[in-house]
């Protein structure tokens, strides 16, 4: 099947924001994985397990930042992915309004829950 619309057009903004965000993603969840497998297994666990990490600005700000990386990326990818199959016209508005607000609203529960556990909110 032909390609009938892509914001993964080579050169784009959209397609360099997509490579982007994959590449994020794809870092923090190798450092995430190198720390689970080749560190200290206790000390992982611990870190992962602890709320205290929250008050680490650095982790904060990472977690936000990899929760607003996923959200776009998973965003753009059903959006393009659905227009490629024939997705058009007014249908095409529709579908891409409901998934930014739930990209949205996935973003700001997770902020919330971060500020929540560094004890903002």
């Amino acid at each position: 099947m032909a390609e009938r619309y892509s914001s993964f057009t080579p050169g784009g903004t959209a397609w360099f924001l997509q490579r982007i965000t994959a590449a994020f993603l794809v870092v923090v969840l190798a450092f995430h994985f190198f720390l689970l497998h080749f560190v200290n297994h206790a000390y992982e666990v611990t870190f992962l397990g602890t709320e205290a990490r929250m008050q680490n600005v650095g982790y904060f700000l990472t977690m936000v930042l990899f929760l607003i990386t996923a959200a776009f990326h998973g965003v753009n990818g059903v959006y393009n992915a659905l227009v490629n199959q024939g997705l058009e016209g007014t249908q095409k508005k529709v579908v891409l309004a409901v998934l930014v607000i739930a990209g949205v609203a996935l973003v700001a529960q997770g902020v919330y829950v971060a500020l929540a556990m560094r004890g903002m909110i």
